[in-house]
């Protein structure tokens, strides 16, 4: 279901804007249907009314918590079960946040990702992306929402955008806080800015080489990571907020001195944040045996970004400790199907 696909549901059982805007928002806090302001303007028409616990029913079956799994930073990986019994993953983030995956599936392939390893199975609609942050409203008040999560928001715009107007609009969360991220592809840069709400950007770099990039993301589209960073600089100068790369680390594969050298080349002056994720170590992944660098190394690389003025966090990814990394919960529900 996409977000306009119930607005017309709501006009057709007699809602006009402020109605749909009621219902609207009691949703998006996990709140019964009904409820929200009592003026007269606000009143619900009788079909309406008739016509909401069939509603609430059809919303609550976009996506249900198949299992929770607890983390000790205070995290939360929730396995999602989809309406058409398909899987994917959200996570409960310390801090009043939460990650919603767009795609059942991935097909931008990259070769340390467990998400891609079986391709793209289907898109989500923009009411199953929103029904994410209903869930974990339901548990945690919600503050930021991240695309980080299974699939790539580039490859499934129109919904993923759909949500985003929605929850920047009704959803009481700051446009900053909605951080939209991709592997980098041209129509977000073209589509973002025309967006009355207008999210943060998440960049995954990954390396600073063109030819490893090529070999670490397969079927991500051709930018040079020169490139890359030159269409983010753009963007984080038109909205004020600064790009997030995200820079997966890999034990010597990108975690050299070069590829500090690198980054320190590329980010020079911009208005960026360099996120060092060290790898989540996973088995069975059908490619290459990655492995996670020591932390002292990845420190050091933070270290010494920062010496040539560049901010850069060393970022614990949630679920280490219960191997849930994006894609394992979902992978172990269907291995234990199988």
């Amino acid at each position: 279901m996409r977000i306009e696909h119930l607005r017309q549901l709501l006009r057709d059982h007699g809602a006009k804007p402020a109605h749909e805007a009621r219902v609207l928002r009691a949703w998006l806090r996990a709140r019964p249907l009904d409820s929200g302001p009592r003026a007269a303007e606000h009143c619900l028409p009788l079909a309406l009314r008739e016509a909401l616990p069939a509603l609430a029913e059809r919303l609550a079956a976009l996506a249900r918590v198949a299992s929770e799994h607890p983390g000790a930073d205070g995290s939360a990986r929730l396995l999602v079960a989809l309406g058409d019994g398909q899987t994917i993953e959200s996570v409960l983030l310390p801090k009043d946040g939460v990650c919603v995956s767009t795609q059942v599936g991935c097909a931008v392939g990259c070769t340390f990702c467990m998400t891609g390893r079986d391709g793209l199975l289907r898109q989500l609609g923009s009411a199953e992306i929103v029904a994410q942050v209903v869930l974990a409203r339901a548990q945690r008040p919600v503050k930021k929402v991240v695309f980080m999560g299974m699939g790539e928001p580039a490859h499934n715009l129109d919904n993923v955008l759909e949500a985003i107007d929605l929850l920047g609009d009704a959803g009481d969360i700051g446009h900053k806080n909605l951080v939209f991220s991709t592997v980098g592809d041209r129509r977000v840069f073209e589509r973002l800015p025309q967006g009355r709400v207008k999210p943060a950007l998440a960049l995954s770099l990954h390396t600073t080489r063109a030819e490893l990039r090529e070999q670490l993301l397969p079927k991500a589209p051709r930018i040079s990571p020169d490139e890359l960073v030159e269409l983010g600089e753009q963007y984080a100068r038109a909205t004020g907020y600064p790009i997030q790369y995200q820079w997966t680390l890999l034990a010597g594969i990108n975690d050299g001195d070069d590829e500090l050298a690198g980054i320190a080349r590329l980010l020079a002056g911009k208005y960026a944040v360099m996120n060092f994720i060290p790898y989540n170590e996973v088995e069975n992944l059908g490619g290459p045996a990655y492995r996670r660098p020591d932390w002292e190394r990845a420190a050091a690389m933070a270290r010494e970004l920062h010496r040539h003025g560049i901010l850069a966090k060393l970022r614990r990814s949630a679920g280490q400790d219960i191997d849930g990394g994006c894609g394992q919960l979902r992978a172990r529900q269907l291995g234990a199907a199988a």
